[in-house]
């Protein structure tokens, strides 16, 4: 019988962005934090960025099969800042315990998703 994943041990979200900050640095990126959000299980964003180029926001989300993984949302990159900065007001308007991470290194959404889901 498979563990059940709401009894299940698991990382807070204070600790998976400190360890996809550390994890970064050792690899040559760059990880800092934007928006601090709630502890232990605040919903995590990560602004993927290579070598200073937007690449999109990604979310970490959980899904049916009991694991996490890290998806698309928010604007375009090529909508701007402008863009980016209200959906993401508009974010903590409605989730104020919200974590946003600037990730700047190679392949930053598949570097996020193998470090923290």
């Amino acid at each position: 019988m498979p563990p059940d994943s709401l009894s299940t041990p698991r990382l807070t979200s204070a600790m998976l962005v400190g360890i996809l900050v550390r994890r970064s640095a050792a690899e040559g990126g760059f990880a800092t934090i934007l928006v601090k959000g709630d502890e232990i299980s605040g919903v995590i964003l990560v602004q993927a960025l290579e070598k200073g180029r937007e690449l999109g926001l990604y979310e970490r989300v959980f899904d049916f099969a009991g694991s996490y993984r890290m998806v698309r949302c928010g604007p375009d990159p090529n909508e701007g800042a402008e863009a980016l900065s209200q959906y993401l007001a508009r974010r903590r308007r409605s989730d104020p315990d919200l974590w946003v991470i600037e990730l700047d290194i190679v392949d930053a959404q598949r570097f996020a998703a193998e470090t923290i889901c």
